[in-house]
């Protein structure tokens, strides 16, 4: 099975994205990619295996590129407007796969858009099944937004990671108590999961 190219319409112009349609899929999975001014795109190695373990879990996949970012039009905003083209890709997919339920999964700065997306989607009465949130960039939530309460949260952080701190991640899933969710440590594991991304994959496949 092949991603296929597909062009969807953002809030600022055309988004690239790549489609990836299972037979019979149990879900759709959307997945989001690190930062974008950093070199991040959904091509990414992180995206790349979160994508390939929802396929193989039989989730339906879409990864999409931010704005400004490869073929995608518009230009960086790094914060809501990369949410609010996660939005347009979330819509886009449950318009097309209505009856599907939706997982969300997403990398650094795209954990902070999955985190961000899942709050707005729940706030406005649609279901998240599940959202996966690695090495996220829990620094940019800022406070008082509205999270998910409804769908199952996983949590996982590289104890060495070199980008985001875990102390400041460990402290957000401290304070985010009394939102039932599994925070796991992967130990030894830097950011981009160098010669741990089958660790990654292996945290992930069994809780989708």
């Amino acid at each position: 099975m092949r991603e296929t190219p597909v062009t969807l319409e953002g809030p600022v112009g055309a988004l690239e994205a790549l489609l990836l349609e299972v037979p019979d899929a149990k879900g759709i999975a959307l997945v989001c990619h690190p930062n974008p001014v950093q070199g991040g795109t959904m091509l990414n190695k992180v995206v790349s295996t979160l994508q390939r373990t929802a396929r193989d879990a039989g989730y339906t996949t879409l990864r999409f590129n931010y704005r400004g970012t490869g073929a995608s039009e518009g230009a960086h905003d790094m914060g809501l407007g990369e949410v609010d083209d996660a939005e347009s890709a979330t819509n886009w997919l449950r318009a097309r796969y209505p009856d599907l339920p939706l997982v969300i999964l997403g990398f650094s700065f795209g954990g902070f858009v999955a985190a961000a997306l899942a709050g707005r989607l729940e706030a406005r009465d649609e279901t998240v099944a599940k959202l996966f949130m690695v090495a996220p960039a829990v620094m940019r939530l800022p406070k008082g937004m509205e999270l998910s309460t409804q769908s199952s949260m996983t949590i996982i952080q590289p104890d060495a990671d070199e980008v985001i701190a875990p102390e400041e991640v460990y402290a957000w899933s401290q304070g985010y108590a009394e939102r039932p969710h599994e925070l796991l440590k992967v130990a030894e594991c830097g950011h981009f999961f160098h010669g741990k991304l089958t660790d990654l994959r292996d945290l992930v496949q069994p809780r989708l």
